[in-house]
């Protein structure tokens, strides 16, 4: 019993409190997104122009919520570079949560999670369907500069499958890499 009051003393004051102290302003940005699979192999390579609305978790879903937890929605277009030249879009929600007992001056940490919808221009043997869903997990930090600029870099594991709705699913596991900017 003392271990587990120990581990959410600790959680609560590493990760934030849930009270809500009002609405958070929604923020803005892009960046680049690049990725390269590993499963079935290391073969296919990609790269995405990224943007995307940071939401306060409250505002949207309405309900109470930790304070450092966001709702993000994001819209992915590139093309794949390896093996060769092919489309590849995406749409993707997922829940950002900032570690703010890890806040060190103009660095923050977060982690987020969510799923989305793919479409890629491309197949791996088996794979069934160009359209699957995609999902991820990860973290990142932001850094914000002196003048009010905030630039950000994260790393996720990326899953793309049909989830069973085709005979043949086949999917696709990679590391994907952002890097961009709040406007």
């Amino acid at each position: 019993m003392r271990h587990r009051i120990f581990f959410l003393v600790a959680f609560f004051l590493l990760f934030g409190s849930t009270t809500i102290y009002g609405q958070v302003p929604t923020r803005y940005g892009g960046g680049l997104t690049g990725g390269n699979s590993y499963d079935p192999s290391s073969e296919i390579t990609w790269v995405q122009g990224t943007a995307f609305a940071l939401f306060d978790y409250e505002t949207v879903w309405h309900h109470r919520a930790p304070d450092p937890l966001r709702f993000k929605v994001e819209a992915h277009a590139g093309v794949t570079v390896q093996p060769e030249t092919r489309i590849i879009t995406s749409a993707n929600i997922l829940a950002l949560y900032y570690l703010d007992g890890l806040v060190t001056g103009s660095w923050r940490i977060y982690m987020e999670a969510g799923i989305g919808i793919i479409y890629t221009d491309f197949m791996v043997e088996g794979q069934g369907l160009r359209i699957n869903f995609n999902p991820q997990a990860g973290m990142g930090v932001e850094y914000s500069t002196s003048n009010d600029i905030t630039w950000f870099a994260g790393l996720r594991a990326h899953h793309i499958s049909n989830g069973g709705l085709d005979d043949d699913n086949r999917g696709i596991n990679s590391v994907t890499f952002i890097l961009g900017r709040y406007w």
